[in-house]
Formats: C-alpha cells, structure tokens, sequence
C-alpha cells in the first residue's frame, strides 16, 4: 500500500492584476514556486504569460497557465465587470477555487473587483453575514496585529462587527500561533460608555461571546504598540485607519530621509544606520505583508496592493499557502456552525 502523501498546494495567480502585470506577477510567481515549493496557476493571456515565463529559468517549478482572454481594468466598476466578463484573468482564477482545481487565489489591482469575483464565484460561508477585508498591521512587537474589516463594507451592524471580531481571531490564531489573541473594538476611547451605538452594540456582544478574548475598546494608538492582536471595526472607519497609517509611514521614511541627507554628519550617520534603516523599512513596507485578506468567503483569497512588485506577489503567494495550511476557510465553518447552533437553542 502507497503511504499517504499530503496534496501540493496550488495557488491561482491573476497574472494580469495590477500596475506591473503580467511581468512582475509573473517574476513574484517564479520566486513563490521556487522557495514554497508549491504549485502556481499563472491566469491570463497565454501568449503573454509565456513570454514573461521564458526570462525566468522554470525548470523543476509547477506552474502552469490557465488561459483567459479579458481584463478587468482599474477603472470599471467591479460588479459590472465581473458580470460582464466571464472570462477575465480575476473570474477564471476564481473559478479555480470554486471547482477545486486550486487551493487560493492571489490578485493585485482593483481590490473591488477581487472582492466581487470572490464573492460571487466562491460565495459566503453560511451563516456569515458579511465577508471583510483583514489587513496585517506593523507593531513594535515581533507579530502584526490583524485588522478587520478595511474597506469592504462601509455601513455595518453590531452583529457584524462581532463575526469580524470572530473571524480576525480565527486568522491570528492560525496565521500568527497565538492561543488567546486579544480582541478589541477601535473606537474613540477605552472607556465603555463612549462610542456610538454601533460599537456600544458590538461591546457588549463581543463581551458575552465565549469564543473570544474580548479585551474591550481600543484606540487607533493602541494596536501599533502591540496591546491588542485582532482590531475590529466598520469598513468606512477602517479604510480611513489603513490610509492614515500608510500616509503617516511614508511621511516618516520621507521626513527621515530628507534629515539625514541634509548635511554630511547626517549622511556618515546614515551611512552607519543604513542595515538599520532597511530592517525598519522591512517592519513597515506593504511589500512584506503580502496583501489583504477577504475572509468569510468559501475559499482562500488574497488581495494585492495594485502597485505591487514581484516581492509582494511573492510574499502574497506565501500568505494564501500559509492560510491554506492553517486551514482558516474550515475554522471559520466551524465556528460559525457552532454560533447558528447554539442560537436555535
């Protein structure tokens, strides 16, 4: 009898997805294959994609080309696209997943249009009332904190942001290893009489939900200093917290840089620092991140930023393989068949 040999992973990269697409989607493909030793669906034209796989030296990788003959620019409207073409690199990559044939998909570009393919080519999971947009945040400890939702839905309720709150803790104990992750509710302030009545709302399920390790309200300041590993809040507010964090990292790189190339003291120094300053710039570059996560959906998606290079699709690649691995789709299942269980009682 043959022993039990555990399936390759297969991750479905739309290769035509973002500013660089299909060259860079392709080079951060090949480095995937080669140091994950997975499996990679390259979707998109097939003459194009070959002619950017004919730079790289292939031999020994799995990958492959799914044939797709549209695009989905940046500037359509995501549910219009999607509908309207059938067979768009972002549809077909999809459509992987939903038949099985691979295990994630990895997009950059239109985050709404990776969005709206996901949720109608894979659908939600039951019982889930919204999927949400997670995003890993820097801290100034050795692990990020998870953010939910950032964009995906702008208008929410007190219930919603509760399964958000659940499945942002399903994601940083499976992604990060962490037993007990520390959730909180970003808001205005600690305190629990503060707050609208939206996160008022959230508070007080969250606190009652045995799943969770609920630590209260958080502040805006309070995650990037690593007191809470699972932030949680509305799309609208979220969006807003993700924007300003990026603004604010490239406003300090670009203050610092400017500093210290001012005078020649600064530039010896700078000299000096500069292994320093390229472990900062790893800390805090989107690149590392990989790219944002649609949770609550029947297969694992992950969403590139649309300016993304080789090393992000790279690193977002090595992001759906480890979601595939923490097997976070079936976590949240079940979790959530337990919530619809115990509320029939």
């Amino acid at each position: 009898m043959q022993p039990n040999r555990k399936k390759q992973i297969r991750i479905a990269v739309d290769a035509m997805g973002g500013d660089f697409a299909p060259r860079e989607v392709v080079h951060g493909s090949v480095l995937a294959a080669r140091e994950y030793g997975i499996g990679i669906q390259l979707v998109g034209p097939p003459e194009a994609i070959a002619r950017e796989l004919n730079r790289h030296d292939k031999q020994g990788l799995d990958i492959t080309i799914v044939a797709a003959s549209e695009v989905v620019a940046m500037d359509e409207k995501p549910s219009r696209a999607i509908v309207r073409k059938k067979d768009s690199s972002i549809v077909v990559a999809t459509r992987q997943v939903h038949e099985g044939l691979a295990d994630g998909v990895v997009a950059a570009g239109s985050t709404g249009a990776a969005a709206v393919a996901a949720q109608m080519g894979l659908g939600r999971i039951a019982n889930v009332d919204r999927s949400a947009i997670a995003c890993l945040m820097p801290t100034i400890t050795d692990r990020y904190a998870i953010c939910l939702d950032m964009g995906a839905n702008v208008e929410c309720d007190a219930n919603q942001l509760l399964q958000f709150a659940l499945m942002g803790s399903i994601l940083c104990k499976g992604l990060m290893n962490v037993a007990e992750p520390r959730v909180g509710i970003l808001n205005i302030g600690a305190e629990e009489t503060k707050g609208n009545d939206l996160v008022k709302g959230a508070y007080k399920l969250c606190k009652e939900n045995k799943e969770l390790n609920f630590i209260g309200f958080t502040e805006g300041r309070d995650f990037p200093m690593g007191k809470v590993d699972v932030v949680v809040t509305d799309g609208f507010t979220g969006n807003v917290a993700l924007k300003t964090a990026e603004g604010i990292a490239n406003m300090v790189t670009h203050m610092l840089r400017q500093e210290l190339l001012s005078d020649w003291r600064g530039k010896i120094g700078a000299a000096i620092a500069k292994p320093s300053f390229q472990a900062l710039k790893r800390r805090i570059d989107y690149n590392e991140f990989g790219g944002a996560l649609l949770v609550g959906v029947k297969g694992v998606c992950v969403i590139a930023h649309g300016g993304s290079k080789h090393r992000a699709i790279k690193n977002a690649i090595r992001t759906a393989k480890d979601m595939v691995n923490a097997d976070i789709v079936k976590q949240i299942e079940l979790t959530f068949g337990k919530v619809a269980a115990g509320s029939k009682k």
